[in-house]
């Protein structure tokens, strides 16, 4: 399975070219293979950056929620992530998001698609840009 990042998400659903090569051919193959997840905490992050304006959908908010539900696997937060949300070192990004995001990949043993550069660096989460 392949965790997809916040901004990833959007970029992919959007058919940004902002995703490095590696990411978009890592996120082809998922699709192919039915192996693409988000952690359910990136439905809120995409939900409040809509209403604060920071992003604009093609559609409506509630239309686009439930067509990610439709091509991701929704991984929900679980005791094990919730607890291993909190052991990350000072150098994992201390954003509840990032961090549940982060146990979600860690706990299902899934590769996370980021461009988050704090995430990669703190080596903590196995990443792929």
């Amino acid at each position: 399975m392949i965790l997809v990042d916040t901004q990833a998400v959007l970029w992919l659903t959007e058919e940004d070219s902002r995703l490095s090569e590696a990411a978009e051919l890592l996120l082809i193959q998922g699709r192919k293979d039915g192996t693409l997840a988000i952690a359910d905490i990136t439905l809120r992050e995409i939900a409040m950056l809509v209403s604060k304006g920071r992003v604009t959908l093609p559609m409506p908010l509630s239309v686009y929620l439930e067509f990610l539900e439709s091509i991701f696997r929704v991984m929900p937060i679980s005791a094990r992530i919730a607890e291993r949300s909190i052991g990350f070192g000072k150098k994992y990004p201390n954003d509840p998001a990032d961090k549940l995001i982060g146990a979600t990949a860690i706990i299902h043993g899934m590769v996370l698609v980021t461009k988050d550069q704090e995430i990669r660096a703190s080596g903590e989460v196995n990443c792929v840009w």
